[in-house]
């Protein structure tokens, strides 16, 4: 059977395709899997690190290693890592942050409240301000729904997006480069009016207004094909990259990809 965390991996994997000699950053299971997948297949020419201060060829898979089970292809230490790839653009980071809205504009910060009083301190905004000011960003959400896909803005922006109001005249925005959202139900992308949040393709059988019913904003749609299933090699290659079914906690109870008729 295949899961729904295994569709989500291939879709997240779209992300790096054609993105050229770049980092491929995914945070968190299933975006350091579709990275890696990406990197397997259509995008070789990508460039991965092992999480720590080393570029490798075969990516790393997730959970208990060996720490020399990873053949090192170049040094790229944290002191180094912001001159060659992150200020340069020569990243694409897929992340999942606790809240977006409509403009792309990222929370992982805090909830509710005030900035001085929030009613939930989570991370604070960490590296993102600079992030998502200088090279590609896409998402990856296990749980679409309206909190998290917030009506208005965020409770506090941690990270870049469109929003017009929040451009100082004279900025420089050119690097601000929002790619894709996955979710559990649907990808989407920034390609509608004004970098609107499109839906491009659904889930085997969800439907768009089961995704607008679970979206704080209102959605543009593109041509809404049917997201594609893993084919028998990606799932090898998951399987390979992910011995111990990691993926499997990452969407509550991981149903199949393939939405039973109700």
């Amino acid at each position: 059977m295949v899961t729904l965390a295994e569709l989500c991996i291939v879709a997240c994997s779209e992300a790096f395709r054609g993105n050229g000699e770049v980092i491929a950053t995914g945070v968190g299971p299933v975006p350091r899997l579709a990275a890696s997948l990406a990197k397997l297949t259509h995008s070789p020419e990508l460039m991965m690190t092992d999480g720590e201060a080393y570029l490798v060829e075969d990516p790393v898979p997730l959970g208990p290693r060996g720490y020399d089970d990873r053949k090192a292809a170049g040094h790229l230490p944290f002191s180094r890592f912001f001159d060659s790839a992150v200020w340069t653009g020569r990243r694409h980071a897929m992340v999942t942050p606790t809240q977006i809205d409509r403009f792309g504009q990222i929370n992982l910060s805090q909830l509710g409240g005030t900035h001085k009083h929030p009613k939930t301190q989570m991370l604070g905004v960490r590296g993102f301000p600079g992030n998502t000011i200088y090279h590609p960003n896409s998402f990856f959400f296990p749980a679409h729904g309206p909190r998290v896909f917030v009506e208005g803005e965020v409770d506090m922006v941690s990270g870049v997006g469109y929003n017009p109001a929040k451009r100082i005249a004279g900025g420089n925005y050119t690097g601000v480069d929002l790619r894709l959202i996955v979710t559990n139900l649907c990808v989407m992308d920034f390609g509608g009016r004004g970098n609107a949040v499109r839906v491009v393709s659904l889930h085997p059988g969800v439907t768009f207004d089961e995704v607008q019913a679970a979206t704080g904003f209102a959605l543009e749609k593109g041509e809404l094909a049917e997201t594609a299933m893993p084919t028998d090699e990606q799932l090898a290659i998951i399987n390979r990259l992910d011995p111990h079914n990691i993926r499997g906690s990452v969407i509550k109870d991981n149903p199949p990809a393939k939405r039973s008729a109700a």
